[in-house]
């Protein structure tokens, strides 16, 4: 097994502290000052000191349910995020900023099949990154099928815009976990969950075998009948980091903009066929 990156242990123990029952009194001053500095609207949410762990509090749920549009081909925000880039692959090739461009090849990892893989090229993508004051958990974007899921270890760099824009393939390095769907009219999509600094877990509810940053090799799994309606809940980032989601060609037609501030629920595009 490879030495595991320095990141990685930074992340492993600040999730430990984030983690850990403080007290009462403590945990609330901790909660309520991580609230005051990050600018956390709370207003969808319990109130700060109702949670037990700072961990907790990252991965609030919210009190009541966003309502989203009803239309099947609307898709909505996966979460709640700043859109860094968006638009069309050219080849295998997409924007981790703008100039700078990575392998989707490479970024998928090796379990994808080459064929899998070829079948997105030219198609449209989007990065979602969630800053630690935002809302934590993840959702669907529409309703699918997911068909695998593959759990890629890496480095845990930042993926704030800073770092986006001086490290080469950063979400190549990147752990992540990569799920390959299919949507209801069988076009294929993938959604990929990117680690980050700080981010000691990424959930996957429907699979618990997935335990990120723990040093475990690359990991493949298979569905036969696993579906998931919009809007449906299926786990969260502890602290913040991105969601990259892949479609093929003539798939969807994004409304977004690189800078858009999106939320989840919110219809972000409409799905082509």
């Amino acid at each position: 097994m490879n030495k595991r990156h320095f990141t990685s242990a930074v992340s492993q123990i600040f999730g430990k502290f984030a983690s850990k029952e403080h007290g009462p009194r403590f945990q609330s001053a901790i909660n309520r000052s991580y609230v005051r500095m990050m600018g956390l609207d709370m207003g969808e949410f319990e109130s700060p000191e109702s949670y037990p762990t700072l961990n907790a509090l990252f991965t609030r749920r919210l009190k009541r349910k966003r309502s989203f549009s009803a239309d099947g081909r609307d898709v909505i925000s996966p979460c709640d995020s700043l859109i860094t880039e968006c638009g069309t692959l050219h080849e295998n090739l997409a924007l981790q900023i703008k100039g700078m461009r990575y392998s989707v090849d490479a970024f998928l990892g090796d379990h994808i099949s080459v064929e899998d893989k070829k079948a997105i090229h030219n198609g449209t993508f989007a990065n979602f990154y969630l800053s630690p004051r935002d809302y934590h958990r993840y959702h669907a974007p529409m309703d699918m099928q997911i068909l695998g899921a593959v759990h890629i270890p890496g480095k845990l760099y930042p993926v704030n815009i800073p770092t986006l824009k001086k490290k080469v393939d950063l979400f190549i390095e990147n752990e992540r976990v990569v799920l390959e769907c299919l949507n209801s009219s069988g076009k294929r999509f993938f959604l990929i969950l990117v680690g980050a600094l700080n981010v000691g877990k990424m959930e996957v509810s429907f699979e618990p075998r997935i335990q990120t940053n723990t040093g475990a090799t690359s990991t493949f799994y298979s569905y036969n009948q696993l579906h998931m309606s919009k809007g449906d809940d299926f786990g969260c980032f502890q602290m913040g980091s991105t969601i990259v989601m892949l479609c093929e060609p003539d798939m969807v037609e994004l409304g977004i903009s690189v800078g858009h501030n999106v939320k989840f629920a919110q219809t972000i595009g409409r799905l082509i066929s």
